[in-house]
């Protein structure tokens, strides 16, 4: 079922992110088109009454997309916001499901053309390349997307296919990506790779366990092109059966917002298993070894702790804190919060490290930029 579009309420929401209003209208116009709705009725204007001299709205400044980023682990937030736009979709939260979470289905870096066997606890996954190579973590950014975008809809009693229609221009910018024309050809890429790599698992989604094999999407298509520059404008998506059943038994997790900011995939993946196993406990703990084969890393255990030790230094993992104990050779993940400060505590007087004092600088630092933006 095509979900309701409401153009005049996604060109204002456009505009609110510091589009510029002309650009917001074309976007929303070839978005309601692609839909087959008809125009709406009123043209875009700052918010003054019309008059015969036609001016240009000015540019907002686009201080967040130029700021440095040599020097955090995080992007740059390139584009603030509270809203997912999918349709008349707005506030979806970003959802990831917990089989994909908890096992390595995505590669650590494109152009990775090897196959990939896992094993663990009865569960095995291969992942086998397609011709542009295995589909990375960053890629994963389209199955987050079309989750969170799925759940919102489910939550709100809509009907929900596995087919899946979006704007490319959403998607880029939900995603923290910037919206250059080079944007549009990455993302294309994107799309080759996830089509192109096959999964082979017995993993039990939806209380179904099989043994078969599938491509992280079923397959994808351009709706429209923009006549301009021939830019991607929609695209449907058809999700496989076995993502799908995750969405529909609502075995999924929200994720922070600023995940769409981490950097390096190494750290991505650390973040999706601190997430998985600490749910809605104050801490986890797990030994370096298990972490490292959990996270289907290739690189040897001396270099991955050097990473994690990087990691927890920074404080830059959003939502957790992280203290590495040499002794043990074990990471203990504090949640963000109350319960996970008095655990922490709590390790610290039974003797254990705790977070580096750097890092929960870091994360106060990140809190406090938060509550000053407008």
């Amino acid at each position: 079922m095509t979900q309701k579009f409401n153009e005049l309420e996604y060109r204002q929401r456009l505009i609110a992110k510091g589009v510029d209003p002309s650009e917001a209208f074309d976007v929303a116009r070839r978005t309601a088109e692609s839909y087959g709705l008809p125009p709406a009725q009123n043209k875009p204007s700052s918010g003054r009454k019309a008059s015969s001299t036609k001016k240009k709205a000015p540019t907002p400044k686009k201080t967040q997309a130029k700021q440095a980023t040599s020097k955090s682990p995080l992007a740059p937030e390139r584009h603030q916001q509270g809203d997912f736009f999918v349709a008349d979709i707005l506030d979806a939260a970003p959802k990831d499901d917990t089989a994909s979470m908890e096992h390595p289905l995505f590669a650590m870096k494109q152009g990775d053309r090897r196959v990939r066997q896992y094993e663990r606890n009865g569960y095995t996954v291969t992942v086998k390349p397609g011709y542009d190579g295995c589909a990375t973590i960053h890629d994963k950014d389209l199955w987050i997307y079309c989750i969170s975008q799925l759940v919102e809809a489910k939550n709100r009693g809509q009907e929900i296919s596995r087919k899946v229609r979006f704007t490319a221009y959403d998607f880029l910018i939900t995603t923290n990506r910037d919206t250059s024309g080079r944007a549009y050809l990455r993302m294309a890429d994107m799309l080759s790779r996830l089509r192109g790599t096959s999964i082979e698992t017995n993993i039990e989604t939806g209380g179904q366990r099989e043994r078969r094999g599938f491509g992280l999407i079923d397959s994808w298509r351009v709706i429209e092109k923009s006549p301009d520059n021939d830019r991607m404008v929609a695209v449907e998506v058809e999700l496989p059966s076995w993502l799908f059943r995750s969405v529909e038994s609502m075995h999924v997790l929200t994720l922070s917002r600023d995940y769409f900011r981490i950097r390096k995939p190494l750290h991505r993946r650390i973040y999706e298993l601190a997430r998985k196993h600490c749910g809605k406990q104050p801490h986890w703990r797990v030994q370096l070894a298990t972490l490292l084969e959990k996270s289907g890393s290739t690189t040897t255990l001396r270099k991955f702790r050097a990473e994690i030790i990087e990691l927890a230094e920074s404080g830059a993992l959003p939502d957790y804190l992280m203290a590495y104990d040499a002794e043990r050779d074990q990471v203990t993940f504090y949640a963000d919060g109350p319960e996970g400060k008095r655990a922490e505590i709590k390790d610290m007087l039974a003797g254990r490290p705790h977070a580096p004092v750097n890092a929960h600088h870091a994360q106060h630092e990140r809190k406090q930029t938060k509550r000053r933006r407008p």
